[in-house]
Order: C-alpha cells, then structure tokens, then sequence
C-alpha cells in the first residue's frame, strides 16, 4: 500500500506524472528513470507492476513529445533520417520483446537489483555523453548498419526490462554513431522509442500482472493527464534549458533513483 493519505494519492499522481513528462519533452525522454523509482517507493507497487504501470505513462509520453516538439525539430526533418530510424528499429524491437520475456520470468529482488544497476550504468552514459556535438558518425556503411543494430538490440533489451523508452541510451547513440544533432537526436530518439515500447507491452500484455492496469485505472488516468500537460511544457522548454545544467542534474537525480530502488531489493 502507499505512504501517501488516500486524499494525497490522486494530486500525487497528476504532480509526478506532470514534472517527469516536463523532462520527457524537454530532452526526448519517456521519463520513466525517474517515474519507476516513485511508483515503488511513493506509491508502493511491486517491480514487475511497477514496470508495466512504467511502460504505460512512457507510452504517453512519448507519442505526446514528439508532436509537441515539432515547433523546434519539424516532421520533415525526422523523415529524412527514416534510414538511421529503421536501422535502430531492426535492433530494438527484437530486443524489446526478449527484455519483456525475461522481466516476467525474474524475481521481484532480482528485478529492482537489475532495475537499480541499469540506472547507474544510464547515469554513466549521461555525464559521458555530456558535451557531445554534431558531427562526423563514428562508422560508416555496413559497420554503421550492424553497430545499429547492436545498439539497437541492447537498449530494447533495457527498454523492456524498466518500462523506459531508452532516450538517455539512444540520443547518446545517435550522437556518436550518426553524428545526429542533439536536439534532433532526441525527437528521433522518441520516434525509435514508439514501436519498441509497443513491442514490449505487446509481450507483458500476456504476463497476469498487466492486469494492474485495469485495478488502477483511476491512477493511470490522473497520471496519464499530468504527463501529457508536462510534455506541452517540456516541448515549449526545448532548446531554454542549457544542456550544460540539464544533463548532470539528471544524472545525480538517477544515481539517487537507483539507491532508493536497490534499498527495496
């Protein structure tokens, strides 16, 4: 059960999901590092609810942040990366549904040890991805093709496993191994982050605690509206916030997440 008095859930709920759909728009984000750590800690649910409630906001978010972030990175530019798009794709989607498939099958202990370490090993590809700029791709061709789609793979596998849409591990992937703009990075990134979470929902869907989502259908609505106005504000933030302050604050926020998350182990 949660922490929180019954009449602090619901205005809980709209809060969370409003301040993490902020930096889910605002850098290209599902925000789910920061929201699976409240879920567990806040309001009480156990890891495998947690991710799948996590999967769902994500969901949200994502298909909320692209079009809001339109005004700065457009449409058209995204359509001429549908190359870089599709390579990352052959990768993440098989990789989402072998990452869901093991998630259901791991104890609960297990799982948030696991949850916990990939947030610190995301933390670490934050700060080291921090100051990256446009560029030359680091591979060309066919090694460009098969980095891809090992990259790809990984972060599917990682997406699944903590309901996270992986925009900290692609943006830091479509900078160094595409030469991608970091604004532009992070609209692609959403646009890869879509299919794959649809592919690792698909898969929890058959597991019986996907059923949490229908016991908390109230709670999933509240959050649901308070991620969709954060993303409208996250996507008019675009381009204010200086990555130079961003990126490290939300690396400390993560390592702090992982600590919470790893005491519940």
């Amino acid at each position: 059960m949660s922490d929180l008095p019954a009449a602090a859930r619901t205005p809980a709920a709209f809060a969370a999901g409003g301040a993490i759909g902020t930096l889910g728009g605002l850098i290209g984000l599902g925000g789910a590092e920061f929201r699976l750590p409240v879920l567990i800690a806040l309001f009480r649910f156990p890891a495998l609810e947690a991710v799948i409630l996590n999967k769902a906001m994500s969901l949200i978010v994502v298909a909320t942040a692209l079009p809001f972030r339109a005004g700065t990175v457009p449409f058209a530019d995204l359509a001429s990366q549908w190359p870089v798009i599709v390579n990352l794709l052959a990768g993440s989607l098989a990789g989402a549904w072998f990452g869901a498939g093991w998630a259901t099958r791991l104890r609960s202990a297990t799982l948030y040890k696991v949850i916990a370490a990939l947030m610190v090993g995301i933390a670490i590809v934050l700060v080291g991805g921090h100051g990256l700029t446009a560029g030359t791709p680091l591979v060309g061709g066919a090694a460009q093709m098969v980095a891809g789609v090992a990259a790809g793979f990984v972060i599917g596998i990682v997406a699944s496993l903590m309901g996270v849409a992986g925009g900290e591990l692609l943006i830091p992937t479509l900078v160094i191994l595409f030469g991608a703009d970091f604004k532009l990075a992070g609209s692609l990134s959403l646009a890869v982050s879509l299919p794959t979470m649809l592919m690792g929902f698909a898969r929890y869907s058959r597991d019986q605690s996907f059923a949490v989502l229908g016991r908390n259908r109230g709670f999933v609505l509240v959050m649901a509206a308070g991620s969709v106005v954060g993303t409208f504000i996250g996507g008019r933030l675009l381009g204010i916030v200086p990555d130079a302050i961003l990126l490290p604050s939300l690396a400390v926020i993560l390592l702090l997440s992982a600590w919470k998350i790893w005491r519940h182990a």
